[in-house]
């Protein structure tokens, strides 16, 4: 009978033990999902203050211009300014949906505002010529590439995590921990597409 017991103890210790264990390593598999979440926005959060840091540069170059249409840059600084004011909370990943559409309702606006300006600039010969704007251009243009990298690879980042806080048995720790899924950006989001950037300095004015 000692013995039956000592086996029933020993068997119920090992199960307890590897529950722990297995438990432990969900909870840190979901730590560690989260965190590289969090390090994918960090990237598309640095791509997108690339684009705001080409602004001043791009702004001066076409101010420059004879004539250049003023309200054309004041909406390009607006917008700007606009995607400053957003701000998550402790600079991690957006926890929701709302959180991530204001964010991209407010680079999409500034996307929409340099492509006003870049099309507006096919109307001016000199300033398509300036060696200074083309260099804005290419910068802008290998920017918009990084910014749909970047937002590709959070999406991925955002895919792993949410199927590991849906898996059993992890599921329990997440909801006992509060692990929330983590929102996407939109695959087809119309106003964060990139602007449009011509290389073509000989087509007709528009």
């Amino acid at each position: 009978m000692k013995k039956i017991i000592a086996f029933v103890l020993a068997a119920g210790f090992g199960l307890l033990l590897a529950v722990g264990v297995g438990g432990c390593n969900s909870y840190n598999g979901l730590v560690g999902s989260r965190q590289e979440v969090d390090k994918a926005w960090a990237q598309v959060e640095t791509v997108y203050q690339r684009r705001a840091d080409l602004i001043p540069n791009l702004v001066s170059t076409v101010s420059g211009a004879a004539n250049f249409e003023r309200n054309v840059l004041r909406e390009v600084t607006k917008a700007r300014a606009s995607v400053g004011q957003v701000k998550l909370p402790g600079g991690s990943a957006p926890e929701t949906a709302e959180q991530l559409k204001q964010f991209q309702a407010a680079q999409g606006s500034l996307g929409s505002a340099l492509s006003r300006l870049l099309v507006v600039a096919e109307k001016y010969p000199d300033l398509k010529a300036s060696q200074g704007f083309r260099d804005l251009q290419v910068q802008l243009e290998g920017t918009e590439n990084r910014i749909t990298v970047e937002r590709q690879r959070f999406n991925e980042a955002v895919q792993r995590y949410n199927t590991r806080t849906q898996k059993f048995p992890t599921v329990l720790l997440a909801r006992a921990f509060n692990f929330q899924p983590k929102p996407y950006f939109a695959a087809d989001a119309g106003s964060e597409k990139a602007p449009k950037v011509s290389f073509d300095f000989n087509a007709p004015a528009k």
